[in-house]
């Protein structure tokens, strides 16, 4: 029996086992907490200072991640163990020579952290090289090939930059007319401006889920294995997510699918943690959206649902230790928005929105509020998913966002 035994140090000293987090947000600021909690050493790094993560780690950093020379001196000066990218803007190419020299491991892998931060790599892949179903697809780098692209997938679809997140940039074309102008916001909407889009037809589908699927040693014969949480539903809007909930109801066909789906994209990323994986469901068909290689926005709810949270097990996982995916209740979760452009806010009503014993709250922290920035998120349990979500509403619309 190949019994390994995992070995963890303590922070601060030559024993130390330090993971180097490249993105401080929200999801990262759990994960963080996920590992101190097993007696990690941790480092948080993203573009501006005081950043959710930041606040719970061991050593802070601001810098560009996107820029290779500063991102390769922040890593020879921590010296991880692990980097665990929580976001795409990255320079992936350093991720990927760090993992050649074998001088830390990139979580899940540099293959998985490089095809994932651009929507035509990850596309690409699941289509073409796994075969998996998806929406049909183009991709255009310019306002000629674009208006083609969009003649050719037909009307209405759905444009977005193939460097994006949260819903940034993307756009739902009706008609020819309305191409030029969706060309220009892709523009403005991608993180780092190469121009370049896929346009995708419109599926007809019932919901959306999002499986988040974890890879994770087994704790007697050190394989990797793969294992499921239950299917997350959501609600986006600018495709960007609101509302969330655990379980969706799907028939038992469409699971087994989504399943499978989710098990081959992330077994050909390959590595250790957990992977959001967005799927479209209609009756007991299932076809892929995107992934990601970390944790998922939606899976926020996890806190209020399972055992281990998505962080929970992102942490065990990265860390070579067994996860329980079990969920204990019903839940749902709602997003916070700022509402404003300001910074220094302040959030009261919060007496008011705990007032049920079923809710629960997360204030980031975000040192700066935009009018759609995600300030904080409430969860709720209940007997059935539309009480959860009704309940996480509620509480989430009590929370009042204040100017000082």
């Amino acid at each position: 029996m190949n019994h390994m035994s995992v070995t963890i140090g303590t922070p601060l000293q030559s024993s130390a086992f330090k993971v180097l987090l490249l993105g401080s947000g929200e999801l990262g600021k759990e994960v963080v907490i996920s590992l101190q909690r097993l007696g990690v050493e941790v480092h948080a790094a993203d573009r501006y200072d005081h950043a959710p993560a930041m606040q719970v780690a061991h050593y802070q950093y601001t810098l560009n991640m996107a820029n290779p020379e500063e991102l390769k001196q922040l890593i020879a000066q921590v010296k991880p163990h692990l980097i665990v990218p929580e976001i795409e803007a990255i320079a992936t190419e350093v991720l990927v020579e760090i993992e050649a020299s074998q001088t830390a491991t990139i979580i899940p892998s540099a293959k998985a952290v490089n095809l994932t931060m651009n929507r035509e790599g990850i596309r690409r892949l699941a289509a073409e090289e796994l075969g998996l179903p998806t929406s049909a697809y183009r991709f255009a780098d310019s306002l000629e090939s674009f208006r083609a692209a969009c003649d050719d997938i037909g009307y209405p679809n759905f444009v977005k930059p193939v460097m994006s997140s949260s819903g940034k940039g993307q756009s739902r074309v009706k008609s020819f007319a309305e191409v030029d102008t969706a060309w220009e916001y892709a523009q403005t909407g991608g993180r780092v401006n190469q121009g370049k889009v896929i346009v995708e037809s419109q599926i007809d589908f019932d919901f959306e889920i999002t499986l988040l699927t974890v890879r994770a040693k087994n704790a007697e014969t050190g394989e990797i294995e793969t294992q499921y949480c239950d299917p997350i539903g959501h609600r986006q809007d600018s495709g960007d997510y609101v509302e969330s909930w655990q379980p969706q109801a799907m028939t038992a066909v469409a699971l087994e699918e989504a399943k499978r789906i989710s098990h081959k994209v992330t077994t050909a990323l390959g590595g250790c943690g957990i992977f959001g994986v967005e799927l479209f469901v209609k009756g007991d068909k299932v076809w892929f959206s995107e992934v990601s290689p970390r944790p998922h926005d939606t899976g926020l709810v996890t806190l209020a649902s399972q055992y281990q949270s998505e962080f929970e097990l992102h942490a065990r996982a990265i860390l070579g230790l067994p996860v329980n995916t079990t969920r204990h209740s019903i839940a749902a979760s709602a997003v916070i928005y700022a509402g404003v452009d300001d910074t220094n806010l302040s959030f009261s009503g919060l007496n008011l929105a705990l007032a049920n014993p079923n809710t629960d709250l997360r204030l980031f922290g975000k040192p700066e509020g935009f009018k759609r920035r995600r300030m904080g998120v409430a969860t709720a349990r209940a007997e059935t998913t539309d009480q959860a979500r009704e309940l996480a509403q509620h509480a989430a619309d009590q929370v009042i966002v204040n100017q000082n």
